[in-house]
């Protein structure tokens, strides 16, 4: 059938649109931020006016109007791969508020990274994954249906869509982060990943438990790393009684000097308690956690010991069969006779019950006060009740020092010998040839 000349206008105007988008599109990659940041603006307008005003009739009920393909076309513009786009994202994130936009987004997120990520051979591509965790971070996800309320198109039929159900938007949700936690990520997001992940991930998953491939693999890669995903395991391992092989001697693996010293220690040593709180374990287990423990207390800070001591008095109190390690009454004369060995990565084969607990004996003599005094505890019986090492957890050196130099002195020394020549000896050569003025 030939068109008439008002279809011809219309076909041809509908052309010049998506060319223009077309345009804008490519303006999203400008040098300018300004010039970015207009065409997101106006690219999002047509968003609006094409969910308001949709270019196709809607044929048949139950068929979604919004524009997903104009929103997919904005979202490629947000993941660049070889340049960091947060500071655009961040100027998108006011649109996320919108139920839809959020669900449609977190759709074509999922497809980008499907499409993006098969090609690169399981290797990461920092700019591009960091720029898909920028946008989909700060994701506030509805806790419940009623609070979907916000939406940026208006239809008819709005309530049997999939769009207004929580549980459509939670499999998306899940969905998506799956893809995007199978494919390898550079070291630094696997930390952002595992901060985040037991408050703003888990709870909004339909199935938190497939979560265990990826808490598997960072528990495996070592160091901070590690330390975080003790989180995660802990909700699954906790709240959806998943099994963990080997869990207790991955955990003692995970004891080295490091864990006095990173800024995850606080995280680590709460989890850490939860782990170690159940009657249940045998005495070879924790004895060996107490060991390895105080070991690594000998090169720690003292705003660390003074949160471990009492962390390893809790244990005692806990496994009343490990005080044999305090109360042994031929303990070893110096280190070489200790039959403890440090370098066995299986508790079991420590030996870890054979040994004394001399490490936390030296300590009594450390040079901080407050730790000498601390460790002198185990020289009395303790009292049934457990310390709360939860305000120990962040100490910090800062507060330490303030809290020493704020301190006032009860006892002050009357008499002093004063010094005498160079170095300050008494019968000393230098005494003669030199005086301090």
């Amino acid at each position: 059938d030939a068109l008439s000349a008002e279809q011809k206008y219309k076909l041809w105007m509908r052309y010049r649109y998506q060319d223009c988008v077309g345009y804008l599109a490519e303006l999203m990659h400008h040098d300018a931020f300004q010039v970015k940041e207009m065409s997101l603006c106006t690219l999002m307008n047509f968003v609006e006016l094409e969910a308001q005003y949709p270019l196709v009739e809607v044929e048949w009920k139950g068929t979604v109007t919004f524009p997903r393909e104009l929103l997919k076309v904005v979202v490629d513009g947000l993941l660049p791969l070889h340049e960091d786009a947060s500071l655009l994202i961040s100027r998108f994130q006011e649109y996320m508020e919108y139920d839809d936009i959020r669900y449609f987004v977190i759709k074509a997120v999922t497809e980008s990274i499907g499409q993006v990520m098969q090609k690169t051979k399981e290797r990461p591509l920092p700019f591009y994954q960091q720029n898909v965790f920028s946008l989909i971070s700060p994701i506030n996800m509805p806790n419940k249906e009623s609070d979907m309320v916000k939406f940026m198109a208006k239809q008819d039929n709005w309530e049997e869509l999939k769009v207004s159900k929580l549980q459509a938007h939670k499999q998306a949700f899940e969905k998506m982060w799956l893809s995007f936690l199978k494919h390898k990520l550079p070291t630094g997001l696997y930390k952002k990943v595992l901060v985040i992940l037991h408050d703003s991930i888990l709870p909004y998953m339909n199935e938190p438990t497939l979560m265990m491939d990826f808490l598997t693999v960072a528990y495996g890669i070592g160091g901070a790393i590690s330390l975080l995903a003790l989180n995660g395991l802990f909700i699954l391992i906790h709240q959806h009684n998943l099994e963990y092989p080997d869990f207790y001697k991955k955990l003692y693996s995970l004891l080295d000097p490091s864990i006095y010293h990173v800024k995850y220690r606080a995280r680590f040593f709460h989890l850490a308690d939860l782990f170690l709180s159940s009657s249940h374990l045998p005495a070879y287990l924790v004895a060996a956690f107490i060991k390895r423990l105080s070991r690594l207390a000998l090169t720690a800070p003292p705003e660390s010991l003074l949160m471990v001591i009492p962390f390893i008095c809790n244990l005692f109190r806990r496994h009343p069969a490990c005080k044999v390690l305090v109360h042994r009454p031929n303990g070893p004369e110096d280190m070489s006779e200790d039959p403890y060995i440090m370098e066995e990565e299986e508790p079991s084969e420590s030996r870890a019950l054979e040994s004394s607990l001399w490490e936390i004996q030296s300590l009594q003599n450390h040079y901080h006060p407050d730790v000498a005094k601390a460790a002198a505890i185990l020289n009395q019986s303790l009292s049934e009740t457990e310390d709360d090492i939860s305000g120990l957890l962040e100490l910090s050196a800062y507060e330490l020092f303030d809290k020493e130099v704020k301190k006032k002195a009860v006892d002050v020394p009357l008499e002093f010998e004063q010094v005498r020549g160079l170095f300050g000896k008494k019968n000393d050569i230098f005494a003669e040839h030199f005086i301090l003025d």
